[in-house]
């Protein structure tokens, strides 16, 4: 909660404490009350308000129920405080009006008496003000949450294998030589890739018929590379419009695939990205074959985390010994806003 007072509040505090005082000058004129009671009882009034109010904001709600939440003590002194002014502006307008303070019958009566005046004082104004800081402060904390989600998921989505482009080099250096037909539809892929991956590199989510189209051009660099190791079948027949996935789902998950599958001699690893209602999944294969690294890959965690970040749905994964099955949610964008 930002505690020091800006511009909205003392344009708040001046309409109201502006009103108070043209309708106490109504009722001090009806009443007929001497001019000097004018000139002191109202600018003590309001100073002595505006007293007690920067005093709970700035120092008593701050301290003693934000900081160290000691509710006793905030207590305490919020009733002395209000005691003290409220008794205070009684004091004074007792003096402006001739009277003095002798004539003060029962003490227990008149300090309560002037607690009931500072609360009458200060009680809307402070109630309002107080309602309109915790408000700005959801909302600055509202707007930190935003920012930094934004700034973990661009964080995430940075995180591409860096042996990506160093790999496909490789393959199109040995492409050149023996297949320069294929060499050119590699390098067009390969474009087609990079123009995707520059073009969504500030977009979480995508369209999941542009993902699809980019999974193709993925699953093409991947079989140039390892040959007939990988097989892959994409199920494009289900309406994809207007549905969403993270940006380079599809791309992690079949980097999972190549990743922590070795595939055997003659036996290809099959993957089967399929649309299930609200569900893409990606099915593979396993190999007999286990990599030195089993454990759940970088990406597959970020993806995990992006879908926190992004959604409540959460990515399922299956992990059997003959199958590996990742179910990631499909996002409706007007469910999700």
């Amino acid at each position: 909660m930002n505690i020091k007072p800006n511009k909205s509040d003392w344009i708040i505090l001046s309409i109201i404490y502006g009103v108070t005082i043209v309708l106490n000058c109504v009722d001090y004129y009806r009443i007929g009350n001497k001019l000097i009671e004018y000139f002191i009882d109202l600018p003590s009034s309001t100073i002595i308000s505006i007293s007690i109010i920067l005093i709970f904001i700035q120092i008593l709600v701050p301290q003693f129920l934000i900081k160290e939440k000691k509710y006793f003590l905030f207590f305490f002194f919020a009733l002395f405080l209000l005691t003290f002014f409220g008794t205070l502006d009684n004091l004074i307008g007792r003096l402006s009006a001739g009277k003095t303070l002798k004539s003060i019958p029962n003490i227990y009566l008149y300090l309560q008496n002037g607690l009931y005046n500072a609360t009458d004082m200060v009680g809307f104004p402070l109630g309002l003000i107080l309602i309109k800081k915790f408000y700005e402060g959801q909302t600055q904390i509202s707007k930190f949450e935003k920012q930094q989600k934004e700034n973990e998921l661009k964080l995430l989505r940075s995180q591409i294998d860096p042996h990506f482009l160093f790999n496909n080099l490789n393959t199109l250096d040995s492409l050149i030589d023996s297949n320069p037909e294929k060499a050119k539809e590699y390098i067009n892929r390969l474009s087609l890739i990079y123009r995707y991956l520059i073009q969504t590199k500030d977009a979480e989510v995508m369209e999941l018929s542009e993902e699809l189209k980019f999974a193709e051009n993925y699953v093409f660099l991947i079989k140039t590379r390892f040959g007939n190791d990988y097989s892959f079948s994409i199920d494009k027949e289900t309406l994809t419009k207007d549905r969403f996935i993270p940006t380079g789902a599809i791309q992690t998950l079949l980097e999972n695939v190549v990743k922590h599958n070795k595939p055997e001699k003659n036996v290809a690893i099959r993957t089967f990205i399929t649309i299930e209602e609200n569900v893409l999944k990606i099915v593979n294969k396993k190999s007999n074959i286990i990599p030195k690294n089993d454990s759940l890959s970088t990406g597959l965690n970020n993806l995990k985390t992006r879908y926190q970040l992004l959604s409540d749905k959460k990515v399922v994964i299956i992990n059997t010994n003959k199958e590996f099955n990742v179910s990631i949610p499909i996002i409706n964008l007007s469910e999700e806003n």
